[in-house]
């Protein structure tokens, strides 16, 4: 026969046993449940907005920019024409703005402004100048002290862009352009060594 004694601590083993696993269970839903709650009840916070670009950290003008407007022939200018017409919106983040001359020849983009020019005289490309290819379009680029001109050369109208020393990796920038430009000009009948159609 088993004393009272005896009884005592397996009743205490199996209490224990039985609160051990209570608790077990207990916390974790308690957690989740407590975690779901605050969730519901803390005010929801606005979605962090994206981190601005360089060119987007400070307001860009809308100010017309300056550029030249030489007269064209007229198939010169119903090429340009024609690429106007399908130039974007914003090159990359830099949103296009008015020109004070020649804008069924010319655009201009954010601030400090990066230029599109359709016409003129075609660049002269040394045999040792290397020209780069972007999106179909051949580009020789020449350095001034503030800007990276790109101009190209594979095409019937040459077309001019350029882009301010404070864009890095210009020929980057030229890739929507380098898109109007297949859809509007025509491509050259010869082209630099290098350029691939």
């Amino acid at each position: 026969m088993t004393s009272s004694s005896e009884k005592a601590p397996r009743r205490d083993r199996s209490t224990r046993g039985a609160a051990l696993w209570a608790t077990l269970i207990a916390v974790p839903v308690t957690l989740a449940v407590a975690g779901f709650t605050f969730a519901k009840l803390s005010p929801s916070e606005p979605a962090a907005a994206p981190s601005p670009s360089a060119s987007a950290a400070r307001p860009q003008s809308t100010a017309p920019v300056e550029l030249p407007a030489p007269t064209l022939a007229e198939r010169p200018a119903v090429v340009c024409r024609a690429l106007v017409s399908q130039l974007p919106d914003t090159v990359r983040d830099l949103k296009q703005r008015p020109v004070t001359a020649g804008a069924e020849q010319n655009a201009a983009y954010g601030d400090p402004a990066l230029t599109v020019a359709c016409g003129g005289s075609p660049p002269v490309v040394q045999p040792t100048d290397e020209v780069w290819s972007v999106n179909k379009v051949c580009w020789h680029a020449v350095q001034e002290a503030d800007a990276t001109v790109l101009t190209t050369v594979d095409r019937e109208t040459p077309v001019r862009v350029r882009v301010p020393k404070e864009y890095a990796q210009p020929l980057q920038w030229v890739t929507p352009i380098s898109d109007a430009i297949v859809s509007a000009v025509p491509s050259a009948k010869t082209a630099p060594a290098g350029c691939s159609a």
